[in-house]
């Protein structure tokens, strides 16, 4: 707010220097333009009474010629021509007459310049204005004139005269009156010179303004300037009214106003320049303000302690996070040096040392180091200091600018960490125990029940009457007890070893094989259930690389499960599919998108023609402890699955036709 409300006051003086400065020119123009004016209204009013004295001493000259008309023409015979002369030379006067002291017309002639000018009107209508102007002469002994009238013409027009008369001396006294009749149109035309009207607007007018008669007038709708002169006359004033167009001056004048008004025009560019710079200034300052309002916001938010260090080791800045850190105020801390307040006593050498290596110009590691700080309570917490040399704008080192890390919650969490590793991996441990019993008791089931089987035989073979014992029967049963115990050896050594997840042993092994391993366990599980076995090898299979006992087991427990889909009497045994078949092919190469050899596989795989598989079934059917039987674990296809993922491969299902279920895996080729 205080911001807006200084800006706001710095343009309102702005605005006011700019406002004086255009007022000022303004002023200026217009006293200029005034004062121009003035001149030529006082120009134009000399002018009008230069005018009206031209026309004053015009008439006065025609006074002297017209007393010199009664020297040169005694008698009215022959007045007639001298005073027809005298109207051919002078177009203003209208008509001559002499009049006796009655004012009875003795001679009269009119101008050559107009037909009949007093045709319209008998000349007795203008008697009392030669009256009045005859009584005012007599009175004054001189020339005397009435005052304007209007005459119509025959031509539909009129013209305002003016009546003179001037009386006739001889021997001393008045014999007479000489009256000439003036048009006011004429005097205008021939008592002035006519270059000096050109352009300007010349008339006798009324004193109320009513124009009398008009000579020139000013063309155009333009402003003109006027100035009015009286004509005094014996018996009668006229006043004259001369006009002229205004003229039309430059925006300055004279070279003065210019001077000035250029003058003021560079100020206002430099007032414009300075403005635009300064406000390029204030939104450099603006600029720099949202920096430095940003930076700050940035450090007041840091958790990173940041210590900014001058070429003596005093503290020059420190931002709150660190004076959090070691509690202490900024103004505690800036301006000290060392020891600083921090520094446990014990480890104060150790640090003065350090300063020292710093302070000879020797960098310091640039992943920084961890260290000890002291709080102000006492209390002791571990740090990272990351050092850095402080450079100004011109390239020079002005000190050092550190960021200090508060470890203690990082110790914390690795203390956490590390009591949590110990105990997961107890807990690993105790896992790993209990999935070796649950495998050992999973896979052990089918030796020892082939020995158990084995063992009840031999027991009957032994029981039975002593003609009917067979050696070699006895023989072979003890010798097949001796090969499931083996066997049962390397379940429990395999378990052991996948548990431990030790690299097992694998070896070629022919496909027949594999087979031939387990088809005495399915050949009694199948006589027991009603179920035929059937085996289909391709042939010329070649060797798959694998670990015997674990596929073994993975091919036993697919069978049996296949054997157990197909419960007693489903299917019919007419319908032939009380069967098992086990298979094995080589399968379509798979391109390894690692490697570019192709490699070959072999595929097995174990189809029974049970009841199927549910939808539910099917999506958690390899799923550790998911089961369908009531005996069972829930171990076995999870655990075959591995398997065979750890040899490569991949153990897939789909459903056989006409019914049942085929579950497929491969094994790479050795």
């Amino acid at each position: 707010m205080i911001a807006d409300a200084l800006r706001s006051r710095r343009w309102l003086l702005w605005g006011a220097l700019l406002a004086l400065v255009v007022a000022l020119l303004a002023v200026l123009v217009f006293l200029a333009t005034a004062y121009e004016q003035q001149r030529d209204q006082t120009a134009l009013e000399a002018d009008a009474s230069g005018v009206a004295s031209d026309i004053r001493s015009g008439l006065l000259r025609n006074v002297q010629t017209l007393q010199s008309l009664h020297s040169v023409a005694p008698s009215a015979d022959a007045w007639d021509g001298p005073a027809a002369e005298m109207l051919a030379s002078h177009r203003e006067i209208v008509r001559l007459e002499w009049r006796d002291l009655q004012l009875r017309t003795l001679a009269q002639r009119d101008t050559p310049f107009m037909a009949q000018p007093f045709g319209q009107l008998d000349r007795s209508q203008a008697r009392p204005d030669v009256q009045q102007a005859c009584d005012n002469a007599r009175r004054v002994s001189g020339p005397a004139y009435s005052p304007s009238y209007f005459w119509p013409l025959s031509d539909g027009l009129g013209m305002e005269l003016m009546e003179m008369c001037l009386p006739v001396v001889r021997a001393g006294s008045t014999s007479g009156y000489l009256v000439a009749t003036y048009g006011l149109p004429g005097i205008l035309a021939e008592l002035t010179t006519k270059d000096f009207l050109r352009g300007r607007g010349l008339a006798f007018t009324e004193p109320d303004g009513t124009r009398l008669a008009l000579h020139s007038s000013v063309g155009g709708a333009r402003r003109t300037l006027v100035a009015t002169s009286l004509l005094d006359l014996p018996g009668h004033t006229l006043m004259l009214r001369l006009e002229s167009p205004r003229a039309v001056y430059a925006l300055f004048p004279n070279v003065l106003t210019a001077v000035v008004g250029v003058l003021s025009l560079a100020l206002l560019a430099v007032l414009g320049l300075l403005a635009h710079d300064i406000r390029r200034r204030q939104q450099a300052e603006h600029e720099l303000a949202d920096a430095l309002a940003f930076r700050k916001a940035m450090e007041d938010s840091l958790v990173t302690g940041l210590r900014a260090r001058d070429m003596d080791g005093r503290i020059t800045y420190v931002n709150p996070a660190f004076c959090q850190m070691v509690g202490y105020s900024t103004e505690q801390l800036i301006g000290s040096g060392f020891p600083a307040p921090w520094w446990p006593p014990e480890l104060v050498d150790e640090y003065q040392q350090r300063q020292a290596v710093r302070l000879a110009g020797r960098d310091l590691p640039r992943e920084g180091w961890e260290s000890v700080f002291q709080r102000s309570d006492g209390t002791r917490f571990p740090v990272l200091i990351i050092e850095a040399p402080l450079i100004d704008a011109q390239g020079v080192q002005t000190g050092w600018m550190s960021a200090i890390l508060d470890l203690t919650e990082q110790r914390r969490v690795e203390e956490l960490n590390r009591a949590s590793q110990d105990r997961l991996q107890a807990t690993a441990r105790l896992a790993t125990v209990g999935e070796m019993a649950s495998l050992l008791s999973h896979e052990l089931n089918q030796p020892l029940a082939a020995i158990s089987s084995y063992a009840t035989g031999t027991l009957n073979l032994l029981d039975g009457p002593a003609g009917e014992l067979r050696p070699d029967e006895l023989h072979q049963a003890m010798r097949r007890i001796g090969e499931q115990a083996e066997r049962a050896g390397r379940v429990i050594k395999s378990v052991a070893d996948f548990v431990r997840r030790r690299e097992q042993v694998r070896e070629p092994v022919a496909p027949h094989s594999l087979f031939d391993a387990i088809a005495p366990l399915l050949g009694l599980q199948a006589k027991k259930l009603g179920i035929r076995v059937h085996t289909e090898i391709a042939p010329g299979l070649p060797a798959v690389q694998c670990d015997r006992t674990m596929v073994e087991q993975v091919l036993l427990n697919l069978a049996r499960n296949g054997m157990q889909a197909m419960p007693d009497g489903d299917p019919p045994t007419r319908s032939g599919l009380r069967m098992l078949t086990l298979s094995a092919r080589l399968a379509k190469p798979w391109t390894d998108s690692d490697r570019a050899p192709r490699k070959a596989w072999v595929e097995f795989a174990v189809t029974d023609h049970g009841q199927g598989l549910a939808e539910e079934v099917r999506n958690k059917l390899f799923t550790p402890f998911f089961t369908t039987k009531a005996e069972g674990m829930g171990l076995g296809l999870s655990l075959c699955r591995t398997v065979v993922e750890q040899h490569g491969g991949a153990l897939v299902h789909e459903t056989a036709q006409p019914r049942g279920t085929t579950f497929r895996f491969t094994l790479p080729v050795a």
